[in-house]
Order: structure tokens, then C-alpha cells, then sequence
């Protein structure tokens, strides 16, 4: 069995790598790392495959952070938005496999860039129809864009503790991913092919969520975030530039 299916060894470990960086990054920032992987995950493996097996590698990387920070998680935000994601994975899911590579490139790549640039609603959405259908729409999307964290984020951006806030936005987007990845299974998307990589990316992962949990309270944001947003909209930029050319 091959071990990285159309991979040579140093873009596997280079996906590897950059799981570990990705989860520092999120567990240390909130958010941003999902983002940056499957933007630069679209730029080595096929754009149909992107989505499912991110989807897999973030339910991994997700839930080892909530598991870190379990005591932290806001448990009233989960279960509304939870139960909308069931039903916006399976209608996101009827439109993921539809659009052409090219255009699923394109399209991965300006969703990086308005979720990057621009603002984002801060609010704690305790209506549970909001969270409902929130749930739903964010899920949706994220079925056929991979990355939905910055908009998951909307409904907890306003939590004041920090700590609260990744471990509850990790809770959040671990379901959704758990719900994305088995709609893609009922589709028959065959995960098998691409195991040793998940579950490398997955393990590099926790890793970086580990070291990025013991910095969170450390790091300051500002001239990080310029450089992160710049880097992943040089990468966004080069997505559409691939779709148009």
C-alpha cells in the first residue's frame, strides 16, 4: 500500500509540519490555523480531495484541543449549534462533490480572504434559534470550503476569557468536523487511501495544540496577526490565480 497517495515524501512531511504549526497557532490565537491548512493543502493535493481529509485532520486537531482544555468550554453554546451542523452537513454535503477542481480552488481561496480581511460579528448568540440556524448555514459551507472556523468563531468571539473562548471554539468546530466527515464517508469518499497521512497530521497536531496551550496566555497578538493575515493571503491570492489561469 502506498503510503501518501499521489505525495512525494517531502510534501508529505511538509503537510505534516504544517499541522503541527497550524494547531500551535490556533490553540495559541483562537483561530487562523484551518485556515492556513487547507489553503496551502489545496496548493499540493488534489482539490477534491482537500476538503475530506482536512475535515479529518481538523476533527483531530480540534478535539485534542478541547480535551486540553476541557474545564474551559462553554457547554450552553454547544448543543443548538451542534444539532443545526447535522443538518447543514448533509445539505452542504449534496453540493461538495459539484464544483469543478479549479473552481473549488478558487473558491477555497477567496473564502480565506474575506474570512482574513474582513470583520467578523461579535456576539454570544444565546437565542438557540440563532444557534440553530447558524449552525446549520456555517456547516453548510464548510462542507463544500473546508475551513468554517472563522465564522464558528462568531458565535463566541465575545466570551471575554480567552481560555473559554479556544476551548469552546474548539468543542464547536469538533463537531462540526465529526458531522462533515461522516457525510463524506456516506458518500464514499475512500479515507483509507489517505490514513497514514491523517493520522500523521493529526498526531503533529496535537503536538502543536499542546505547546500553543501552554503560550496562550504568553503571546501578544498584534504584529502576529499582520504577518498571518499577509501570509494567508499571499496563499489565497496564488488558489485564484490557479482557478483563473
Amino acid at each position: 500500500m502506498e503510503w501518501f497517495p499521489g505525495l512525494d515524501s517531502w510534501s508529505a512531511l511538509a503537510l505534516i509540519s504544517l499541522s503541527f504549526v497550524t494547531s500551535l497557532i490556533t490553540a495559541t490565537f483562537s483561530l487562523g490555523g484551518g485556515s492556513l491548512l487547507i489553503a496551502v493543502m489545496t496548493l499540493i493535493l488534489p482539490p477534491i480531495v482537500v476538503v475530506p481529509v482536512h475535515g479529518c485532520v481538523q476533527f483531530g486537531s480540534n478535539a485534542g484541543r478541547a480535551l486540553v482544555l476541557r474545564e474551559h468550554i462553554q457547554w450552553y453554546f454547544i448543543l443548538w449549534v451542534t444539532l443545526g451542523a447535522v443538518l447543514g452537513s448533509i445539505v452542504g454535503g449534496q453540493f461538495a462533490h459539484l464544483l469543478p477542481g479549479k473552481w473549488l480552488a478558487g473558491a477555497i481561496g477567496l473564502f480565506v480572504l474575506v474570512t482574513t480581511w474582513l470583520p467578523q460579528p461579535k456576539m454570544i448568540a444565546r437565542s438557540r434559534a440563532v444557534q440553530f440556524v447558524g449552525g446549520a448555514v456555517v456547516s453548510a459551507l464548510g462542507m463544500v470550503v473546508g475551513a468554517a472556523g472563522p465564522l464558528v468563531a462568531a458565535f463566541v468571539r465575545g466570551i471575554p476569557d480567552r481560555r473559554q473562548l479556544v476551548a469552546t471554539h474548539a468543542m464547536l468546530n469538533s463537531a462540526q468536523h465529526a458531522f462533515k466527515v461522516a457525510v463524506f464517508v456516506a458518500m464514499g469518499f475512500a479515507f483509507r487511501q489517505y490514513i497514514w497521512l491523517i493520522l500523521l497530521m493529526i498526531a503533529a497536531g496535537f503536538v502543536g495544540t499542546s505547546v500553543g496551550s501552554r503560550m496562550l496566555m504568553r503571546v501578544p497578538e498584534n504584529v502576529f496577526r499582520v504577518g498571518f493575515r499577509l501570509l494567508l493571503t499571499l496563499v489565497a491570492l496564488e488558489l485564484i490565480r490557479r482557478a483563473s489561469g
